[in-house]
């Protein structure tokens, strides 16, 4: 059974005890994207610069690429 069919399953029965019908689903997923948009827009403003992704990823490249440039030599016991 999928969700609209249970939807549909749930309003009936609501409708036969008098009780209001469910919400159907996916009703607030418009609402809920746009609230994650915002949340996004509002961390990347608050966010400094030198946390933000493409500075992130371009200090990992950094460090991949020296770590490969330059390995440690392996500690011998």
């Amino acid at each position: 059974m999928n969700a609209n069919q249970q939807h549909l399953f749930d309003a009936y029965r609501a409708a036969q005890r008098g009780e209001a019908p469910p919400v159907q689903p996916g009703a607030d997923t418009v609402r809920t994207v746009r609230e994650v948009l915002l949340w996004r827009r509002f961390t990347s403003v608050v966010t400094a610069p030198a946390d933000r992704f493409p500075a992130r990823a371009l200090r990992a490249a950094r460090s991949l690429g020296a770590s490969l440039l330059h390995p440690r030599p392996l500690r011998q016991r």
